[in-house]
């Protein structure tokens, strides 16, 4: 059913695990109401997760045109972004919300690609009582174990990911696999998540996670360690540097001839360096992974309800974004511009979050890949997610993939890990003592 020569490359997002003590913030209202509502945004232009912070940051504009009409106001409020590029760098990071909220008066934040920093932001948001919508950054934790009432995600995370993969790894290669993941917070949390679902299938892992550090060259060590692992499949999280030499590692090495493994489809921005290579060109062609979005999959998808949104998102950001198509991370942006421009219509424009939080809290609507709800439990979306086979690898427009199946939000719905936020019909761990 799935051809040998595949990887399973789940990092979307690659964190640095970095122990800072947050500083302390001073309170200051997020509830302005100025005719002018201004947005601040963190994200990363400049550091290892750039090329998601640009679409990160391309999303939003376009999300926020797309749900204002084009009129960037929403209930009278005229709607400014102030972005802020931290490099994925805390420290950065945290000044920064110090510094969009007292000196530019942001009453909303949303970002960041980074995990790490946005589960440091996500914290200070909470200490100024601001609304956080977080970006592409997967970590569970954000709407687990971190979770505070200030932040929403309109991204899917990890666990999502691992409902795509699982059921199809498990049938096509057998139930015993290995990881090998990135030491790091996204890596870690990944791994965990990719546990728990693949065991709850009825799979076993072959040994512990191989963890690597960030900064790895040459991975023929650990990768030798999956060949030796006795595996029926193996599972790669990594993102940021060292993507493409990892991926022409795999293939130099042949180690999916003796542990196969199915891949995710990566941004194109990042597709297409593999994709360039010959030898990598055909490593990859006629094999099936799965991916949160690639711009062309909607489109294909004959069942997706809303197929206009996605056309409208890929008209307009080749008209103002010099002819270049949605990345992989364009959809989370966008509906995250969505989401926010909703639960404001809701709350006649007030940001205070007494009125924008229950807002938000089960908020549906039509975004880029379908349907997306907003659980009110955790404040985690689900969202509909995609397999797709590659037929072609040097596509001038991208157009890589053939849609194989639309995964439900109902098939990829993560656990809620939110402490204290159980429902009558969400069961989430009970608060802490």
């Amino acid at each position: 059913m799935f051809g040998k020569k595949s990887v399973l490359m789940t990092g979307i997002v690659m964190i640095t695990v970095v122990a800072l003590a947050l500083p302390t913030f001073t309170h200051v209202s997020s509830a302005r109401q100025d005719d002018v509502l201004k947005i601040g945004v963190l994200t990363d232009h400049s550091g290892a997760l750039q090329i998601y912070g640009f679409e990160q940051t391309q999303g939003f504009h376009l999300g926020l045109e797309y749900a204002t009409g084009g009129t960037m106001e929403v209930a009278g409020r005229k709607i400014e972004v102030v972005e802020a590029d931290n490099g994925s760098d805390i420290d950065t990071a945290n000044s920064q919300v110090r510094e969009l909220i007292e000196q530019e008066g942001v009453e909303i934040l949303q970002g960041s690609a980074s995990s790490t920093v946005t589960l440091a932001v996500q914290q200070a948001a909470a200490e100024y009582e601001m609304v956080l919508m977080a970006g592409p950054a997967a970590s569970p934790a954000i709407t687990g174990d971190s979770f505070n009432e200030y932040t929403f995600r309109a991204c899917r995370n990890s666990f999502q990911d691992s409902y795509t993969m699982g059921s199809y790894a498990i049938e096509a290669f057998g139930p015993n696999y290995v990881q090998l993941a990135v030491d790091n917070a996204f890596g870690s949390t990944s791994a965990a998540a990719f546990d728990f679902v693949l065991q709850g299938l009825g799979g076993t892992p072959a040994q512990d996670t191989i963890l690597v550090a960030a900064d790895t060259t040459d991975f023929t060590d650990p990768l030798e360690q999956v060949r030796a692992s006795g595996a029926d499949f193996w599972i790669l999280t990594w993102a940021g540097a060292g993507t493409v030499e990892l991926t022409q590692q795999i293939a130099t090495l042949g180690i999916n001839d003796d542990v196969p493994a199915m891949p995710v489809w990566n941004s194109d921005a990042i597709m297409v360096p593999s994709f360039s290579d010959p030898t990598l060109a055909d490593y990859f062609m006629d094999t099936i992974g799965f991916t949160t979005y690639q711009y062309t999959l909607p489109g294909q998808d004959p069942d997706n309800p809303n197929p206009e949104v996605n056309e409208w998102l890929v008209e307009n950001h080749k008209a103002e974004y010099e002819g270049t198509f949605p990345g992989l991370f364009t959809e989370c942006g966008f509906a995250s511009a969505q989401a926010l421009v909703a639960a404001l219509e809701i709350t006649e424009g007030s940001t205070d979050p007494a009125d924008l939080i229950p807002a938000l809290e089960g908020l549906e609507w039509a975004g880029p890949k379908g349907l997306y709800h907003m659980r009110a439990e955790d404040h985690q979306v689900l969202v509909p997610m995609y397999i797709a086979k590659v037929v072609n690898t040097d596509d001038p427009e991208y157009k890589f993939y053939e849609w194989v199946a639309t995964i439900s939000p109902e098939d990829t719905t993560p656990p809620c890990l939110a402490p204290g936020r159980s429902s009558d019909t969400v069961t989430c761990p009970p608060a802490a003592q």
